[in-house]
């Protein structure tokens, strides 16, 4: 017998939720960074600078002529990624090559224990720690599209104040070691681009950004996608998977 999804009170499986929270994301950097934006009800297209396109799939089985606008949203050229967050389409045709990463979700509950000692995780409020967190993420994560680094071109200044979406620094001995993006749409929190910089990796940053975060937004669903790498942590603080997204590049 198979299991339903979860469903959140408005009826949403949690993988909706997880991708419009992923397209709320993108919809913010867009919008700060001017890139052109295409929203549709099936899908979402953020396009400009070294970023590339961006399209991401807002249903398994969005409208013909939402599905339509891909082929023509991928032709324009430069660098692309199509994430489908349910797997449901074969995007071979256009010469992307996909790879595939689980969707994962961490459901309200107690926090973790506090940031182990030696770290310290804070929001950011100012536009210079703002810079500090984008260089954190292009040189750490990496961003190698974003390289070599420009001021103001990953997170601009208007994510500030942006609604819904902070950013957060760790920093160690005194030290910046780390950074992270959440953004809150509807009922769910999202995490992206959780960041160790190589010298303090294997020193618990990542589990202190994740402690942090989790000890803010722990009343409600939080949702991530993961690397391999990552995965473990994830694991180990009450995530469990619930899809596995392709993303198409």
């Amino acid at each position: 017998m198979t299991t339903a999804p979860a469903r959140s009170a408005a009826g949403m499986t949690d993988l909706h939720l997880a991708t419009r929270n992923a397209a709320a994301l993108w919809e913010a950097l867009g919008e700060t960074r001017g890139q052109e934006v295409t929203r549709r009800p099936g899908l979402l297209g953020v396009g400009g600078g070294r970023n590339g396109l961006r399209v991401i799939l807002l249903s398994p089985e969005p409208a013909p002529a939402d599905l339509a606008l891909v082929p023509e949203l991928v032709r324009a050229g430069g660098r692309v990624t199509v994430e489908d967050p349910f797997s449901a389409h074969d995007f071979t045709e256009l010469r992307l090559t996909p790879r595939t990463l689980p969707v994962m979700i961490r459901r309200p509950g107690p926090a973790p224990a506090p940031v182990p000692a030696g770290l310290e995780v804070t929001r950011v409020t100012t536009a210079a720690q703002l810079e500090t967190a984008a260089r954190v993420v292009v040189e750490g994560f990496p961003l190698s599209h974003f390289q070599p680094y420009r001021p103001g071109e990953v997170f601009p200044t208007g994510l500030l104040t942006r609604p819904g979406t902070e950013l957060f620094l760790a920093v160690r001995d005194g030290v910046t070691a780390g950074a992270c993006v959440s953004v809150v749409q509807d009922e769910v929190s999202g995490l992206y681009w959780v960041t160790t910089l190589p010298e303090h990796r294997s020193a618990g940053v990542g589990r202190a950004l994740m402690h942090a975060l989790l000890a803010r937004r722990g009343d409600r669903p939080v949702t991530l996608t993961s690397s391999t790498a990552g995965k473990p942590l994830y694991d180990s603080l009450g995530f469990e998977v619930i899809g596995d997204a392709t993303w198409w590049s």
